[in-house]
């Protein structure tokens, strides 16, 4: 009787090393979204796709507008993110050191 034999399963471990390598990208990464969400805040919403409703297709194949989107409002605008995060950031900010709006 044959019996097969499989290879053991070694994990390798990763080593520090490459994630010392890793770092630079995904600073770069970080730094251009944030970058992105400076100069543009705003992005198309993902439910309606920057729409604002829900566009359907006659079945004489005319797209046609239906009801507004209710994530967006209508709008076709959501807010980035990154840009919540920093007015979340900027706003705590300023009620902790007690500095009103001009």
């Amino acid at each position: 009787m044959l019996v097969e034999r499989r290879p053991k399963l070694h994990l390798e471990r990763v080593p520090m090393a490459s994630l010392f390598h890793a770092m630079p990208g995904l600073i770069f990464l970080t730094l251009c979204y944030a970058v992105i969400c400076a100069v543009s805040p705003f992005g198309a919403c993902r439910k309606c796709g920057g729409w604002g409703a829900k566009i359907r297709q006659t079945r004489s194949g005319r797209l046609k507008r239906g009801r507004e989107c209710r994530r967006c409002e209508g709008q076709g605008l959501r807010l980035r993110v990154g840009r919540r995060l920093y007015n979340s950031v900027v706003e705590l900010h300023r009620d902790g050191t007690g500095k009103a709006r001009r």
